[in-house]
């Protein structure tokens, strides 16, 4: 793990700088350097004792593999950070997941241990499962009762597994793909080089350490010998209080709170006079975010980067709206066609990365889908083109339509109605057209804020000043409320089945 090395030298040199801040409770280096020994020692013991223990997934090569399924950000990020420099399979899972997902992963997986307070989920386990759930409180006494603690933590083995990601939990079922040491070793050299996980600098990464964007951010910041400072809740004011009271320098937060953090500084800029970068990533980045953040905040830089769980970090764009991104030097891109050929310069296909970080492949049985191909490119099916050198997005595979024999970017009609006002969240979907193969339709949201007095004359006129004749929907609907997933993104197939079954209003 990347962060160990880090972790034990800055606790020596420096034992009182702050590693993990939560909203009450606050660790230094140092002791998270000895709480860590408690905890694998209380971890240790509870895979120990179990008489028939789950076989952990192969890709593991046998580790037991540890699952924090907690609210607490704070804990869940002090687990993951403490079990770093043993020998250990970390994993997160998202506590708001459905049941039937997160029952599904630790059977799959071989999960041994889960620490969680979800009641529900331990009496599902218990008739199907030989492993163990333990709650918070719980594992917490028996950190405190411990008398042997482990031995100090230590740089593990390079090639050495040590933590199980996720790449979905909401609308499929989650596909596990394990990471080794030296992957991530390779992706923190990546964001040390250009998000600026700086030693010493004081990050806010507000969010579920179960997002990838979360832990990620908390991993470099303890690599890098910063300090993370993470929230169960995004709430704005309170965030702002934490930035002004702890000289917070730098953000890492998905877009809709750096939305929130823009309009509570408009409210009150005294309190973020310390924030100099704030990094965003995991959805697309809408222009109107980075124009206002720049109106309210002129002095915060924000940098939108790309990049995939299971492959690492590719690229940002520091201007406009995200979706013009500039790859970074030490990984390779390119956009290929369905038999894997090369497109020309500016044409749409599928995006193919070659990075160091990258994944082996997914958890056996978790996925049929292939992430690596036999020359060690890897896709995620994103779809996008490149021009000039930048690569330009255009959505997950699912978000491309053809019709009338063009390829259409949902993502893109979308982002045509970002200007319009008090439009308010929209879906662009593809119907099926005996005529076209698919036919554009926009869909809104009637939600609070929303224009009553919509005309489709008007959205029409919008849209063809702004989009090619073939992006430019051609039905328009309200919807009272979008289908989204549990961390807020909207489901594009939910919405179709909606609008199919006859619920939307049809201007």
């Amino acid at each position: 793990m990347p962060i160990t090395s880090t972790v034990l030298n800055v606790a020596g040199n420096n034992p009182e700088q702050l590693a993990l801040v939560g909203a009450d409770e606050r660790l230094t280096y140092s002791e998270l350097v000895e709480g860590s020994r408690r905890m694998f020692a209380v971890v240790d013991e509870l895979h120990r004792a179990q008489s028939d223990p789950p076989t952990p997934a192969h890709e593991t090569d046998g580790i037991p593999i540890t699952a924090v399924s907690l609210i607490s950000a704070f804990h869940a990020s002090r687990i993951i950070a403490g079990l770093a420099g043993y020998r250990a399979v970390s994993t997160t899972i998202d506590p708001r997941w459905p049941l039937d997902h997160q029952l599904g992963v630790i059977r799959t997986t071989g999960i041994g241990v889960v620490i969680s307070d979800n009641s529900e989920l331990a009496e599902a386990l218990a008739s199907s499962w030989t492993g163990t759930v333990i709650g918070l409180a719980d594992f917490r006494t028996r950190e405190a009762a411990v008398v042997e603690p482990a031995p100090l933590p230590s740089v593990r083995d390079a090639s050495e597994p040590f933590l199980m990601l996720f790449s979905s939990g909401t609308t499929n079922n989650p596909k596990a793909f394990i990471k080794t040491r030296q992957q991530y070793r390779d992706n923190v050299g990546v964001s040390s080089a250009h998000l600026e996980p700086l030693p010493g600098v004081a990050t806010l990464a507000p969010g579920p350490v179960s997002y990838s964007l979360t832990l990620y951010a908390v991993v470099e910041s303890l690599a890098t010998g910063g300090s993370v400072h993470v929230a169960d809740e995004s709430d704005p004011i309170t965030m702002g209080r934490r930035i002004e009271s702890e000289a917070i320098s730098r953000v890492v937060a998905v877009p809709a709170v750096v939305r929130a953090l823009a309009e509570a500084a408009r409210r009150d800029p005294e309190r973020f006079t310390h924030l100099d970068l704030v990094v965003t990533g995991g959805a697309n980045l809408p222009a109107s975010i980075r124009d206002r953040l720049a109106e309210i905040l002129p002095q915060t830089r924000l940098l939108s980067y790309y990049g995939a769980a299971e492959i690492g970090f590719i690229g940002d764009s520091r201007d406009g709206d995200g979706t013009w991104i500039t790859v970074y030097p030490s990984i390779g891109a390119q956009i290929r066609d369905e038999s894997g050929a090369e497109v020309p310069e500016g044409e749409l296909g599928t995006l193919w990365i070659r990075a160091a970080a990258c994944s082996y492949g997914y958890v056996t049985g978790t996925t049929d889908a292939v992430l690596r191909g036999a020359d060690g490119w890897a896709t995620v099916d994103d779809q996008g083109r490149i021009v000039n050198g930048r690569l330009q997005l255009a959505g997950r595979a699912g978000d491309i339509a053809i019709t009338g024999g063009h390829k259409v970017s949902l993502p893109e009609v979308e982002r045509a109605f970002e200007t319009y006002d008090n439009l308010g969240e929209v879906c662009a979907i593809a119907l099926e057209d005996p005529a076209l193969g698919s036919l554009i339709a926009l869909v809104i949201e009637a939600g609070a804020g929303t224009h009553e007095g919509l005309g489709k004359t008007e959205l029409l006129d919008h849209a063809r000043a702004r989009l090619a004749p073939q992006f430019v929907p051609r039905r328009i609907y309200r919807l009272q409320h979008l289908p989204r997933t549990v961390g807020g993104k909207i489901r594009r197939a939910e919405t179709v089945d909606l609008i199919m079954d006859g619920q939307g209003q049809r201007l």
